[in-house]
């Protein structure tokens, strides 16, 4: 039985519910900042560690950590864990600046534990099926791709009594992880250099959000891809949009829903797009598979790092994967404050 603990109970709940719902798991601690939130759900889950203080949350007797906290906490928090040799899950983005990342992986190359960062879009069913086509060559090499992520998230931004929360100030190409992970992953690439732009404050100007910023990257593997995030826009609902251009055929996500066209030249007298049936969700997973709201991803990914840790596997987001999607968003924003500067994107591998 793994014994596992959550910090961070907005989006925490999240992995609340998927841990809580496996059988070979137990959620047995709960951390969160604001003690009625954290004694609510520690009494509707009977959750019997219930915590206000992150250290004193990790001295409960447990094997795992989900970091789902705000971002400026996810490095301090991590490495924390990890030198109390627990697993960490931890949310996105890894890290927030280039110091955190070498802090990050230094504790993780001297922690026993495992570490994996729960980049969810990763786990998505139909970029799998994504990953497989690539695989069997049917694009050729990839020399293009872009992604968007784009969600207007006014409700978010500031608290009740109208205070600012973490995302008025958050660059939001810094949350680029949701789309490079599943671009990077087709062919295990990385961003090299990174060139960025942003609109400035345009829709919510109380704190100077940023409204969108784009990131151009070029790959090792010499493919260009472009990634576009907006939180602070006049439009709804909020969606993800991925495109793939190869040598040998494309493949597009549709914008309005799910499903995928692709174009191969391997299909005789074939003059356009075709359809492709794909899902945001997992055949033969449990029913309460897709009750996080993004298909049966969170469940793939959950799964997956327990898998990693009961059979000492090396996690499928590990520490070197989480910081290829979150540097080259942080060097993109780097870059947009220095008007579109070329900037190199440090490889912490090595």
């Amino acid at each position: 039985m793994l014994k596992v603990g959550v910090a961070g109970l907005y989006r925490g709940m999240t992995f609340v519910n998927v841990f809580g719902k496996l059988p070979d798991c137990r959620v047995v601690a709960i951390c969160d900042q604001i003690p009625e939130r954290a004694e609510k759900v520690g009494r509707e889950w009977g959750i019997p560690g219930v915590y206000t203080d992150f250290d004193s949350f990790l001295n409960h007797d447990m094997d795992a950590v989900v970091v789902a906290t705000p971002p400026a906490f996810h490095v301090p928090q991590s490495v924390a864990a990890l030198k109390s040799g627990k697993h960490v899950l931890s949310e996105v983005p890894a890290a927030t600046n280039l110091e955190e990342c070498r802090v990050l992986v230094d504790a993780v190359r001297a922690s026993s534990a495992k570490y994996m960062m729960g980049a969810n879009t990763n786990f998505w069913a139909f970029i799998e099926a994504w990953r497989e086509i690539v695989r069997q060559g049917r694009l050729g090499k990839i020399t293009y791709a872009e992604a968007e992520y784009i969600h207007d998230i006014a409700e978010l931004r500031r608290t009740e009594d109208g205070k600012p929360t973490w995302r008025a100030f958050l660059p939001p190409i810094h949350y680029c992880t949701h789309s490079l992970g599943p671009i990077l992953s087709l062919v295990n690439d990385r961003c090299m250099t990174a060139v960025g732009m942003h609109t400035g404050s345009n829709v919510d100007t109380e704190f100077g959000t940023i409204d969108m910023e784009v990131g151009l990257f070029r790959t090792e593997k010499g493919a260009v891809v472009k990634v576009l995030v907006g939180f602070s826009v006049v439009r709804r609902p909020g969606f993800h949009y991925y495109s793939v251009y190869g040598t040998r055929g494309c493949l597009e996500k549709k914008r309005d829903g799910e499903g995928t066209i692709a174009f191969f030249d391997d299909i005789p007298h074939l003059h356009g797009m075709v359809e492709i049936p794909t899902s945001t969700v997992h055949r033969n997973v449990p029913a309460w598979a897709t009750s996080a709201g993004h298909g049966s991803a969170e469940y793939a990914m959950v799964t997956a790092f327990i898998r990693a840790i009961i059979e000492d596997w090396e996690p499928p987001v590990d520490v070197y994967k989480a910081l290829d999607y979150t540097v080259p968003g942080i060097c993109a924003h780097l870059s947009a404050e220095q008007g579109g500067k070329l900037v190199e994107i440090p490889d912490f591998r090595k």
